[in-house]
């Protein structure tokens, strides 16, 4: 018989079964698809050695007006900018308290542990906070008092401790003078959603034994998140459910972010809401989900927007274009989403298309479509004009009218969601590759693990295994970021062919596999006796790439597969050209037979062709 090629649509068919997907990709992780065939995708390195404090959930890249390139990084603990690879601190403060008389005392003897005596501190275990002002007590130092920490401890609504770098001498020693005072960081909140509140819930070592669960009143949803957006060259963010702050550029990376109530000349400024973001074509600054004004509740379907041009003024008066409307379908605002000539916006149950409309109103909305779901306030990315999310049980997109996106990986991704993490989901763009991904939590994994993308260029599905819990693919970076669940550290993508995370690069595991495919209806057997395989290795830095062709027979679809039959491949990169193992000689009989491409070492690029294999009909036994 002549030499069959083995060439499959874009994409991995992944909802049927293996010989119900015949003709498809069926497996796949840390390739793509490009002019229809699989490629490895690009490596990514380390683009700082700074960490953070928790676990990264947002990233913003922006340019102040001297050309300075930020990038906004908001963890489960603190907020960043960073600049040249330092990340600089900016949490706001909480408040300033003076502690009265002597209000540290240390533990035991050789200990470096005080406790810390402020009425009514509010503070939550593992907040931070800066003691000034303080003189040596029992050993331990001012240097080792005055100084930033952590809270190791609340002890109760008075007194909390801190570890120091001392040691005291006595132990149980009363000092630190009358002119100690204590700087609050906002409480910190959690990495991982828990629903509810009282005894079992929230993370292990949470308050003291037998007590219930506590969490700040404005913590809402528990697993912190942050929404943020550039006014010109400064920042406008919040914690969801939480404060709105103002960082003025101006002032530089060593200077906290205030509340906004706090800026100068502020009016009415929201206190508390679910996002805020600045409009993109009228220059308004708009808090979803707030408080309003004269009031200190959040109303979870209440925006309101600032005066035109200013940050501060939400007062309304015939002389500005402050104001507010309020949702009416829905119990609470998911998400905000600023696209075209016209912001999206998600409750539980509806989607909402909210437009400038000028004065004396300022904004119009009206409702897109009812029952629309969004899985995650970050489960929703733009490009080139479309707006993509995930729902709870399907992906989305909007063109201008609300569209169900067919996936044919659909099932496999529902069906392998920690739906308890769900508000981890993020999406995010590869604009080079026309790619959208989401990252999510597997079924088994309380962090996330895996993506899913739909390439837009394509017009197919693909998945893999990668932690990233926030992503960013501004065009003012050279590469893609991607934040890192498990060393708090941030990475470029597409940049290099390896994995490095690690001290030394590793290589990428990296793998394509298909459906089951056959002779025929699949009465007879089939046997393969050779490969001519095409695949590039353009792009490796590796003189002699290797990439590994498999071939998996199974005598029935309901049974294992066999022994499988491989051959190495091998090729030499000499400027542009490659020379190719021309044929490979194997052994493989079998029903149904399924064909694989793989990768593990380092410095190696691949692209799959259209390899052929000599297959003949070999009974029907």
């Amino acid at each position: 018989m002549p030499l069959q090629k083995i060439i499959f649509p874009p994409g991995v068919f992944r909802d049927q079964t293996r010989f119900a997907s015949d003709g498809h990709w069926f497996d796949c992780d840390k390739v793509r698809f490009r002019s229809g065939l699989p490629q490895k995708i690009g490596g990514w390195e380390r683009y700082s050695n700074d960490t953070t404090d928790g676990q990264i959930r947002f990233l913003l890249n922006f340019i102040s007006l001297d050309e300075n390139n930020y990038l906004a990084i908001g963890s489960s603990q603190r907020f960043y900018i960073e600049e040249g690879g330092t990340f600089n601190n900016i949490t706001p403060l909480r408040k300033t308290s003076s502690l009265g008389n002597n209000p540290i005392t240390t533990g035991d003897a050789g200990s470096g542990e005080v406790s810390v005596s402020d009425t009514a501190h509010g503070a939550l275990l593992n907040d931070f906070v800066t003691l000034a002002s303080a003189t040596t007590t029992d050993g331990i130092t001012a240097v080792q008092i005055n100084t930033t920490h952590q809270i190791t401890e609340i002890t109760d609504a008075n007194t909390y401790k801190v570890e120091t770098a001392g040691s005291a001498s006595s132990g149980s020693t009363a000092g630190g003078g009358a002119s100690v005072t204590a700087a609050y960081e906002i409480n910190v909140g959690l990495d991982t959603f828990v629903r509810g509140f009282g005894f079992g819930a929230g993370p292990f070592s949470r308050g003291t034994w037998g007590s219930a669960a506590t969490i700040y009143a404005g913590a809402g949803d528990q697993l912190r998140l942050w929404s943020g957006d550039n006014f010109g060259e400064d920042l406008v963010f919040n914690v969801r459910n939480g404060g709105v702050y103002y960082w003025d550029a101006s002032a530089g990376t060593g200077t906290r972010a205030d509340a906004l109530s706090d800026e100068a000349g502020a009016s009415d400024a929201p206190t508390i809401a679910v996002q805020v973001m600045v409009s993109n074509n009228d220059r308004h600054v708009i808090a979803f989900g707030c408080n309003d004004r004269g009031s200190s509740t959040q109303d979870k379907l209440l925006i309101r927007w600032s005066d035109q041009e200013n940050a501060v003024d939400w007062t309304p008066t015939t002389a500005n274009t402050a104001g507010d409307l309020r949702l009416n379908s829905g119990s609470q605002i998911v998400k905000a989403y600023d696209t075209r000539q016209e912001i999206l916006v998600w409750t539980e149950e509806a989607l909402f298309s909210m437009r400038f409309v000028g004065p004396p109103f300022t904004f119009g909305h009206n409702v897109l479509s009812r029952n629309i779901t969004l899985i995650a306030p970050n489960a929703v990315a733009s490009l080139d004009g479309a707006v993509y999310w995930m729902g709870l049980r399907d992906f989305f997109v909007y063109t201008g009218r609300v569209q169900e996106l067919p996936s044919t990986v659909r099932d496999y991704v529902f069906g392998d969601i920690n739906l308890d993490q769900a508000y981890k989901i993020h999406a995010g763009t590869i604009k080079d590759f026309g790619e959208v991904i989401w990252f999510y939590c597997s079924a088994d994994a309380s962090e996330i693990d895996r993506y899913v993308i739909f390439n837009s260029f394509e017009k197919c599905w693909y998945f893999g295994t990668l932690s990233r819990t926030a992503w960013s693919d501004s065009t003012s970076r050279d590469f893609p970021l991607g934040a890192n669940s498990g060393d708090f550290k941030i990475y470029n993508h597409e940049v290099g062919l390896n994995d490095g995370e690690g001290a030394v690069p590793t290589g990428i595991a990296a793998h394509v596999e298909s459906a089951d495919f056959e002779i025929g209806e699949g009465d007879r057997f089939q046997f393969i006796s050779r490969i001519l395989p095409d695949i590039s290795f353009f792009g490796s830095t590796d003189p002699a790439p290797v990439a590994t062709l498999s071939l998996k027979p199974r005598n029935f679809s309901g049974v294992a597969f066999g022994t499988a039959d491989e051959s190495t491949i091998t090729g030499t990169k000499m400027v542009d050209v490659q020379e190719f193992t021309e044929q490979a000689f194997v052994r493989v009989r079998g029903r149904q037979v399924a064909f694989r491409v793989e990768s593990s070492a380092t410095n190696i690029a691949w692209k799959l062709g259209v390899p052929r294999i000599d297959i003949r009909p070999d009974g029907r036994k």
